[in-house]
């Protein structure tokens, strides 16, 4: 294997870290496994005998160690408040490619504020939020457009059958304090409060939901290369019921893949004038399908099937609809339906 195909991950034995490893093994890639803790690390699964294991300590020198002879960095280990920006400085200093997996706004924001430039004198990419949270949804409205880059209004809508959170989706959670920011009128601005509540029809076996306003981290990329004059986001109640629930219980794998049950649904609605267009996409596991997600994006800088570099969003640095096409003929996504009127209404 040589240098160009081997991929740091960083967060490798946490719960979609695994997840990435193994889709980096299915791709033909080498991972080296990488974290903050030796025990951890050497812990491993079985399958995992034979891969390198790194164990990545926070400071810069300590960093830049740990990426020696990678071409890109996966970076699964939240808090990415925490980890993000001194993970992709230093794989921007070795001239490494850096993709996570954040749902975080602020974290995408300090990387595209703070690492574009240095990463186009490297001629390396960062892309934050290439996952489920995030990159899907920037896919999805980037390809929907189909070349153009101007929409009035996009609605971002993700139902859940179940939310069962991971020790780091509540860590985070609870890190996470700052104000949530929509598009209006063009910015960034800040969520309005209290968030709105209204219903969303997804398509079946989930159907009609209370829906509440919800930003995730797709606002900031979508900002970076879309002009949008107004960009809301949704999810569906039960499941935002369900992560603030303490006594929820984390994902317990029903299958040999690892992926739990939940059942997820993606839509998004882009309105321009009267031309109105709708994606609908369902899958497996928000935690699991983020590693093909991811995978792709690294298969994709390695080859050089990717626009340019410096600190990029999905939809900007990839072919949205050929990575989606890609997801969908390996069976991480279902395309479920495209049309032109909307199901929303107003609750």
């Amino acid at each position: 294997m040589n240098t160009n195909e081997r991929v740091l991950v960083y967060g490798a034995t946490g719960h979609t870290g695994r997840f990435v490893v193994d889709e980096l093994l299915r791709r033909g890639l080498e991972p080296v496994l990488a974290g903050r803790d030796a025990e951890r690390l050497a812990a491993g699964p079985a399958r995992y005998a034979g891969l390198e294991r790194r164990v990545a300590t926070a400071d810069p020198a300590g960093l830049r160690r740990a990426l020696s002879g990678t071409a890109a960095v996966v970076n699964c280990a939240g808090p990415f408040l925490d980890t993000a920006l001194p993970l992709a400085r230093a794989a921007v200093d070795a001239g490494a490619h850096y993709l996570d997996v954040t749902a975080e706004q602020p974290v995408v924001q300090a990387l595209y504020r703070d690492l574009d430039a240095p990463a186009r004198s490297a001629n390396v990419a960062v892309v934050p939020a290439m996952a489920f949270y995030g990159g899907l949804a920037d896919l999805l409205v980037t390809a929907l457009l189909e070349g153009r880059s101007h929409a009035e209004v996009v609605d971002v809508a993700i139902g859940l059958d179940r939310w069962w959170p991971t020790a780091g989706t509540r860590v985070t959670g609870v890190r996470n304090t700052a104000t949530r920011l929509v598009i209006r009128d063009g910015v960034l601005a800040p969520l309005e409060s209290p968030a709105p509540f209204e219903t969303w029809t997804f398509d079946e076996p989930l159907g009609e939901q209370a829906v509440v306003q919800l930003p995730f981290s797709e606002v900031i990329t979508i900002d970076r290369h879309l002009e949008v004059k107004e960009l809301r986001s949704h999810l569906n109640t039960g499941s935002l019921d369900e992560l603030r629930d303490a006594d929820t219980p984390a994902p317990e794998a029903v299958d040999q893949r690892g992926r739990s049950a939940q059942r997820f649904f993606v839509d998004v609605v882009a309105r321009d004038g009267g031309d109105v267009r709708r994606a609908s996409v369902s899958g497996r596991d928000i935690y699991a399908v983020s590693a093909p997600i991811i995978v792709e994006g690294v298969a994709r800088l390695l080859d050089g099937r990717h626009h340019g570099s410096g600190a990029c969003a999905p939809g900007q640095v990839f072919d949205a609809a050929d990575v989606l096409r890609t997801l969908q003929r390996d069976g991480a996504i279902a395309v479920r339906s495209t049309r032109q009127s909307p199901s929303k209404t107003a609750a």
